[in-house]
């Protein structure tokens, strides 16, 4: 299916300037976030980065030299296996209908219709590679991919655990295509352009935000909350219960462990390496700061406000 399209060259482009590139629309690895697949971003924290309000998680130089590198021997690896030919893109693509639909593929495989997208992943993640299965925030991926590019089909190319080469073939999926479009629509021009919030989740940044948005309490006003809230009480003390429940069946668990390992410092269990380190750490003993030094534990006291969340039961 052919489809035409808007790029910008990014041969030439800074990092910098690739990076403000990208917060202008949603890219391949956003739509996991967006459709809530991704294990370590929320849509909330997505949303605060494309607003403008928390600058982009940036990993350091060394890491995005190595990650090249790894994309051009998973490349590489790929061409050798399959026979093929594939070539950088060099190309920031964008949907012509919807502009903020962004693409930066890897590779495009030369003489067909098709993308390939290298990865890789830890050993421990190795299960989710088996048979025909591939991550979920993946297949979102080079289908969000395909969609803008107009290209048939993708590959993906992952090399696990820095000892195992896999790669699988993805047919174009226009009903998961469509799926992916249209929640990415809705996040775009619902969310980033009206700067309305998604709604808020457990994730640190929400807590900032929510910190930061409303630091100070007037005090002693008071307000009779919506009668939903009540059931979100409810949740709140039932997981309260059920997460003192896991931390002593946890401890005990550690503490069934423990017995096993005695003094030793290191056990091992099929795949599983278990350690129960001595640690030694330094710090400062305020009691005692207080009653020795009464002047110095005065000009090293650090003031700090912050607002305690709490719910008890009326009497």
């Amino acid at each position: 299916m052919a489809m035409n399209q808007n790029a910008i060259h990014t041969l030439n482009m800074s990092r910098i300037e690739w990076l403000q590139e990208r917060t202008k629309g949603l890219g391949g690895s956003d739509a996991g976030v967006v459709l809530g697949l991704n294990k370590y971003k929320t849509a909330f924290e997505l949303w605060l980065e494309k607003t403008g309000q928390v600058e982009p998680q940036e990993i350091d130089s060394e890491a995005i030299y190595w990650g090249n590198e790894m994309e051009n021997v998973v490349a590489k690896e790929f061409e050798k296996r399959t026979g093929k030919k594939v070539r950088r893109a060099n190309f920031m693509f964008s949907h012509p209908n919807f502009p903020f639909i962004k693409a930066n593929v890897d590779r495009m495989v030369v003489g067909e219709s098709a993308v390939l997208e290298c990865k890789t992943a830890s050993a421990y993640l190795s299960k989710e590679w088996e048979g025909d299965e591939i991550p979920a925030t993946y297949l979102v991926q080079v289908q969000h991919y395909l969609g803008v590019t107009g290209k048939e089909k993708a590959y993906i190319a992952v090399l696990i655990g820095g000892n195992r080469f896999v790669w699988k073939e993805i047919e174009r999926d226009e009903e998961l295509i469509n799926m992916i479009f249209e929640a990415e629509k809705h996040f775009w021009t619902y969310h980033v352009e009206q700067n309305i919030p998604p709604e808020l989740d457990g994730s640190s940044a929400a807590e900032q935000y929510l910190k930061e948005k409303y630091a100070m309490a007037e005090k002693d006003k008071e307000i009779v909350l919506p009668s939903e809230v009540k059931d979100l009480i409810e949740q709140y003390e039932q997981i309260k219960k059920d997460a003192d429940l896991i931390k002593k069946a946890k401890t005990e668990i550690e503490n069934k462990i423990k017995s096993e390992l005695k003094e030793a410092e290191k056990g091992i269990v099929d795949s599983f390496i278990v350690t129960w380190k001595n640690q030694t750490q330094q710090r400062v003993d305020s009691k005692a700061l207080k009653e020795k030094f009464p002047d110095i534990y005065q000009q090293v006291l650090k003031e700090t406000s912050f607002r305690k969340f709490q719910i008890k039961e009326a009497k």
